[in-house]
């Protein structure tokens, strides 16, 4: 509810979060059932649906694909293009394709693991358009990657 003191003001945020994640028109007439109904994408949407309400400056997906099938991974990915005029997305993915389908600019991130105490660290590889990430890697460990050498 978010600060949403009048219903109707509430009603309003629902319908068009809902319709700005591409699922007003499959949940609107059973709005007050439970979303575990819902198919994989949907409920994936619905979470859209949730964090846009709120209006934030940056979404944060981690793997927002991970356990759908295609078709509900195209859905995904259309939304993630119609949204991304009005909000920064961070898309935190193993699949290299989706990455390179839906990202304008893409970090790569290793794990160094110091030998004297096993203790892990992320360190940013490589950062840059995703067109030259994936045609022209700058760092060996960024190409070994996304052309499966590992990983």
């Amino acid at each position: 509810m978010n600060g949403v003191r009048k219903k109707s003001r509430l009603d309003e945020v629902v319908e068009e979060s809902l319709q700005a994640a591409a699922l007003w028109d499959e949940v609107k007439d059973r709005l007050n059932a439970s979303a575990l109904g819902l198919s994989g994408g949907q409920q994936q949407r619905l979470c859209i649906a949730r964090t846009i309400a709120v209006k934030p400056e940056v979404i944060l997906m981690d793997e927002p694909c991970s356990a759908l099938d295609p078709i509900a991974t195209a859905r995904i990915e259309d939304l993630m293009q119609d949204l991304k005029s009005e909000y920064t997305i961070v898309i935190v993915t193993h699949n290299m394709q989706q990455a390179a389908r839906v990202s304008d600019r893409t970090a790569f991130f290793a794990t160094e693991v110091s030998s004297e105490n096993d203790r892990r660290t992320g360190v940013l590889v490589e950062y840059d358009f995703t067109e030259k990430i994936f045609s022209a890697p700058s760092d060996p460990r960024t190409e070994n990657y996304i052309t499966g050498r590992f990983g």
